[in-house]
């Protein structure tokens, strides 16, 4: 038996799985979701069955969670939990394999400002998470805010679950940025139709798309009342005497994706830039090892899917089988990362936003350190690297492991591992200590 491992089943994961499978081989695709399709083909939960279908040959696990990767002697053993996080009855497995494929996506990224840790105040993906899987509106009254295309989809998914979206501000100019690339925006002309699509539903509905403009501010006691919002300069610092108050009782925040890279790093890939760095085959600096998706650059479902095809075909190949050259997807996947190179040119991320935070605004959430605290950590205590910076403020040692402030705190200290600094984790996920005691079964790599 040849087997290939998929982590993750959004567009790359999906599209490999397929691709290894086609090629003769078995596959094991794990996903934390119930349902296949990531964040960007998100399944109504509430709706029974699953509209994407796995050729035979893959075995989904869904609802799992790779909580650790282990190199064994020739290939990885991969340490898996299945079941509800906060079930009594979660399962345990560990599966070898000399194939693996690592598709596990991103997070959203959204810098700290005044107010954010309000309630009402939401990631853009989680607010879209919500829309498109429950049918529940984070709010009456809602300013999407950020910047890049995501912000259009998520209006879109708040006003069909009934929210009155007041305003979309952007920080960047886009029309400007893909000027200075036309061929990378010309790559991308199969998303004129979903473009004009979203343009269309926000006209409908009266929903303002502001340019240069962001919340720096959100308002209230227990929860969000309103936010403040102001004009940006091209280094995002606000314009005097331009800010404006918008009513509200939610805000979508978005500026755009940090890799998801737990598992790469378990899995000793090298890291270039803050993403994997993989050959035209998209494979890793580890033999054996597969990276497709947002893992190697932000770039959207369709570079996503390609990438993954080509991953799932090479990984097939390594294992034996044979294999035709994945020519059409590699294709597709040279334009979309044309296209991608347009879409950083036309949303960056401007150093203005440091300049949005006070001392005492929050940075980690979970730990409730204050951006005065790093402050004084890098500037009076001489912290230099993500470990000492660590122990000094407590950032990143709450619940989520530096997931939501990991990338502000490495930017806001300046450090110089910043790419991976708060993914170092030997425990990729929560679990019991029951169950790291457990003896599971190992599915032996053949």
């Amino acid at each position: 038996m040849r087997r290939v491992v998929v982590v993750g089943g959004g567009p790359a994961g999906m599209a490999a799985a397929k691709a290894a499978a086609s090629c003769g081989v078995e596959v094991v695709l794990i996903d934390a979701a119930p349902k296949l399709g990531g964040q960007y083909h998100r399944q109504d939960a509430r709706e029974s069955g699953d509209r994407f279908k796995l050729p035979d040959g893959v075995e989904h696990l869904a609802e799992s969670v790779v909580w650790a990767i282990e190199p064994i002697l020739e290939g990885h053993r991969v340490h898996v939990r299945t079941g509800p996080a906060d079930g009594p009855d979660r399962t345990g497995r560990a599966i070898e394999t000399r194939a693996l494929v690592l598709a596990t996506g991103a997070y959203d990224w959204t810098p700290p400002f005044p107010g954010w840790d309000l309630p009402g105040v939401y990631t853009a993906g989680a607010a879209q998470a919500m829309a498109k899987g429950q049918g529940v509106a984070v709010g009456e009254r809602v300013i999407v805010a950020g910047t890049g295309p995501f912000l259009l989809p998520v209006a879109t998914s708040l006003i069909d679950a009934g929210s009155r979206v007041s305003a979309i501000l952007e920080a960047n100019d886009p029309v400007a940025g893909f000027a200075a690339r036309p061929g990378g925006a010309l790559a991308g002309w199969t998303k004129a139709g979903e473009l004009a699509q979203y343009g269309a539903a926000l006209a409908r509905h009266d929903v303002p798309l502001r340019r240069r403009c962001a919340v720096i501010a959100a308002l209230g006691e227990d929860r969000v009342e309103a936010v403040l919002a102001a004009r940006l300069d091209e280094d995002w610092n606000p314009v005097p005497h331009t800010m404006r108050r918008f009513e509200v009782d939610a805000v979508a925040v978005g500026f755009g994706f940090t890799p998801q890279l737990e598992s790469a790093v378990a899995a000793r890939c090298e890291i270039e830039g803050g993403f994997v760095a993989v050959n035209a085959a998209q494979g890793t600096s580890v033999p054996g090892v597969f990276a497709a998706g947002e893992l190697t650059g932000i770039g959207g479902a369709d570079l996503a899917a390609a990438e993954g095809a080509v991953a799932g075909a090479a990984a097939a190949k390594r294992l034996g089988a044979k294999v035709r050259a994945p020519i059409g997807a590699m294709r597709r996947a040279r334009v979309g990362r044309r296209f991608a190179a347009a879409l950083a040119e036309a949303y960056p991320v401007r150093p203005g936003w440091r300049g949005w935070l006070r001392d005492g605004t929050i940075v980690c959430r979970c730990e409730e350190v204050a951006y005065g605290e790093i402050r004084h950590a890098v500037e009076d205590l001489d912290v230099g690297g993500a470990r000492s910076l660590k122990l000094a403020t407590r950032a990143g040692l709450g619940l989520c492991q530096g997931r939501i402030c990991g990338r502000n705190v490495a930017e806001l200290a300046s450090l110089p591992d910043a790419a991976d600094a708060f993914a170092r984790r030997p425990v990729a996920v929560p679990v019991r200590l029951g169950e790291l005691a457990e003896d599971v079964p190992v599915d032996e790599a053949p």
